[in-house]
């Protein structure tokens, strides 16, 4: 008990000290750290540089090209104008009392396109801004609205949602990405419906005033003319298309044996194809908006500098926690916490499963990290359980990407710490509403989606 008591008080803290707005570059390693010491590890320096820092790292390394990318060329639709024009456009169509029901339908849009959510926050952020600000919503409920339309419902309900959560479950229960397609929908409307009428009640309890949370802006492009909306949206629209395009067309069609390789560390192209679509879509994107945009070229300069500047905070803020999770799960404490919550839940494998995943998740500040810890321990042992008792695969695959996309969005988490980053707000201001959208509607929906599988199986 002494070991699990270690690990929830050093998880505690540093939840506490981020939600107070601690510096997680500093924050993670220390309560890493400070988890080795009281859990009697005297591996501390090695603790430190092969597991933390590994663990660390290997995100960067990975996933570094993408937060460059998306930070550039959210700060160019910025300060081209493109971000504006496509405000007043949506303001034009929709109304401004409609301007956080088109931030979340736009965020939904490009992540179940196959966009990344980090990419999305970034693209999305200055449109947001933008949209705020003409109706003059409270900015505190930015980070919401962006997390309800990219880290819910197009994450992990929608039937065929391209995520990494939503694959994940497919090796193990053999589903697809399309499981459970009824439940799946059921469980995206209330998402969808609770988090939305959620943000609108606020907005109007709130009342208006946007600038009275607002950061100044390092680039202004107020009077200064736009592009067309056409060409405004087109960019947008090509990191969608770019992005299909290149993960079902042309890289498959490549010949990428050399993969195999020990140069290339002996990988496969299912392992790349997925960062090297969005590196394609980005960096195409980021030209076309450069040539639709040539006579701004005056802005575009020093906008590069900017993305560039505004990718580095949120991956090192991320990598951090990525790397103080790899330690939590180094030590005997986080065992013996993996098999006591994979015993909860009674004789029903789906409340089992959806406990297990949820609290892992939440546990890590990772849902893929929740559900592989959970699927890798006692994957095959569900699916026997569930066999066993008539339930379905394709619903043990909805209710565990359900029961990840809940927990994991603790003040801890990687893309909250990314989110309230890029809007410049902190947990105090936004979080309270980001947990109300991002983990009590999922919580509703999945137990919502577990007693009509209950009741009526899988559809």
């Amino acid at each position: 008990m002494y070991d699990i008591a270690v690990i929830l008080i050093c998880l505690g803290a540093l939840i506490g000290l981020a939600y107070r707005g601690g510096n997680l570059v500093l924050l993670a390693p220390a309560m890493a750290t400070l988890a080795v010491i009281l859990s009697g590890g005297g591996a501390i320096l090695a603790s430190y540089t092969q597991i933390f820092m590994h663990a660390t790292g290997g995100f960067i390394i990975s996933y570094f090209p993408l937060f460059l990318l998306g930070a550039v060329f959210g700060k160019l639709m910025d300060v081209t104008g493109s971000a504006k024009v496509l405000a007043e456009s949506i303001v034009t169509r929709l109304g401004s009392d409609r301007a956080i029901l088109a931030v979340i339908l736009s965020c939904a849009a490009m992540t179940y396109g196959g966009v990344s959510l980090f990419v999305v926050a970034f693209a999305i952020y200055p449109v947001a801004l933008r949209l705020f600000r003409k109706a003059d919503l409270p900015k505190r409920l930015m980070p919401a609205t962006i997390a309800l339309g990219a880290f819910t419902f197009t994450m992990s309900a929608l039937p065929g949602a391209p995520s990494i959560q939503n694959a994940i479950p497919m090796p193990f229960f053999g589903t697809t990405p399309f499981a459970a397609p009824g439940l799946g929908i059921i469980a995206a409307i209330i998402m969808f419906a609770g988090g939305w009428r959620w943000l609108e009640w606020r907005a109007v309890r709130i009342g208006p005033g946007f600038d009275a949370l607002e950061k100044p802006e390092r680039t202004e492009t107020s009077g200064r003319e736009g592009p067309h909306v056409f060409f405004a949206a087109l960019p947008l629209v090509l990191v969608l298309a770019l992005n299909a395009i290149f993960t079902w067309l042309v890289i498959p069609a490549l010949d990428t044996s050399y993969l195999a390789l020990p140069l290339y560390d002996e990988t496969t192209v299912e392992e790349l194809h997925g960062i090297w679509s969005v590196i394609a879509a980005l960096s195409l994107s980021i030209l076309m908006l450069t040539c639709l945009n040539l006579r701004r070229l005056d802005r575009i300069v020093p906008a590069l500098d900017d993305g560039a500047d505004d990718a580095l905070l949120p991956i090192f803020n991320t990598a951090s926690l990525v790397g103080f999770g790899a330690v939590v799960a180094s030590l005997s404490g986080f065992l013996l916490i993996t098999e006591q919550v994979l015993e909860l839940g009674g004789d029903n494998p789906l409340v089992s499963l959806a406990i297990a995943a949820s609290f892992l998740a939440g546990l890590t500040g990772s849902a893929s990290g929740g559900m592989s810890i959970a699927l890798t321990t006692l994957g095959e042992t569900y699916m026997a359980l569930a066999q066993a008792a008539g339930i379905s695969p394709q619903l043990l695959h909805r209710v565990t990407t359900l029961a990840t996309g809940s927990l994991d969005t603790l003040p801890h988490n990687g893309a909250v710490i990314t989110l309230l980053s890029i809007c410049g707000l902190g947990h105090r201001e936004s979080y309270g509403d980001l947990a109300v959208v991002c983990i009590l509607f999922p919580l509703v929906a999945l137990i919502m989606v577990i007693m009509l599988g209950t009741m009526f199986g899988s559809f």
